[in-house]
């Protein structure tokens, strides 16, 4: 059994760490609102773009653009996943990298090449483990998701779609449910569906300038590279709150594991001063 000084030591050792996770819980809970309060803003637009490209799509048939063909066999896979920068939100970056790689060894099982594109540094550093195909990657995009960042690695496979590289692309990222519930959700981003662009019931026809083909090709793009940049704002939202509640639980722990402590020194004191009473009653009686 330690001694005093060593549960002493252990008690000012855990307790200066409960204050870590105690501030980090605080630290998260402001930007975990923050970071809601971005995902909400998004949404209006993601809603706005969704509906034109619908549209678009059922008012423009004699045009097809290649987001919106179905590939007759899939051969080459890309896959985008969307992880954190840094750890200590419980299993948030975990489940989604145990979906993601469940889903890769299925498509290598079928013959499929995979090419990846990694947004975020554990994911990134988890593809590079396993030797993954790794064909663009971005970290360090900070507490906000900022579009000029994820352009570049998001076109890239985009260019692999058009050009044939790839026939399907999918992403996994955490969707935001409540502050206590996140979930891991794997989504095929391309060829478009119809039930990803929604229907367009009453569609009507715009005025093209210059043309139809260019506004078209440059508005699904931009609806694409909308979907990615909704996925990220996701899962920050994700990250944050599932930080805080792991930070919180480790407050918890700490706060148990402190009291169980003390009660350990309080009896490894007590102990102590019995032996010394009996020792000076014992010597008293000889004397």
């Amino acid at each position: 059994m330690p001694g005093s000084k060593e549960i002493r030591n252990k008690i000012k050792s855990i307790e200066n760490t409960r204050k870590i996770t105690k501030a980090m819980e605080m630290v998260a809970a402001s930007k975990m609102r923050k970071a809601q309060d971005r995902m909400r803003a998004a949404r209006p637009y993601a809603e706005k773009i969704r509906n034109v490209a619908a549209h678009l799509s059922h008012a423009h048939p004699e045009y097809k653009h290649p987001f919106l063909i179905k590939r007759d066999s899939v051969k080459n896979v890309g896959l985008i996943i969307i992880t954190s920068d840094k750890g200590l939100c419980g299993g948030l970056n975990t489940n989604v990298l145990r979906m993601a790689l469940s889903r890769m060894k299925e498509w290598e099982g079928e013959g499929k090449a995979i090419s990846i594109c990694a947004i975020g540094n554990k994911g990134l550093g988890f593809m590079s483990r396993i030797g993954g195909n790794v064909k663009s990657q971005v970290h360090g995009l900070g507490d906000a998701p900022h579009m000029e960042k994820l352009i570049g690695p998001v076109k890239v496979m985009l260019d692999a779609f058009v050009s044939g590289e790839i026939d399907a692309l999918y992403m996994c990222y955490t969707r935001f449910i409540n502050t206590m519930k996140q979930e891991p959700v794997l989504e095929q981003l391309l060829p478009l569906s119809g039930e990803k662009l929604g229907s367009a019931e009453g569609h009507w026809d715009y005025i093209y300038e210059p043309n139809a083909k260019e506004v078209i090709d440059d508005l699904l793009i931009r609806y694409v590279e909308s979907l990615v940049f909704h996925a990220v704002a996701e899962n920050m939202a994700s990250e944050q709150s599932a930080r805080m509640v792991a930070m919180k639980a480790a407050s918890d722990n700490a706060k148990n594991v402190i009291s169980e402590l003390k009660l350990m020194y309080n009896k490894e004191r007590q102990a102590a001063i019995t032996k010394e009473i009996s020792e000076i009653v014992s010597g008293a009686a000889a004397v």
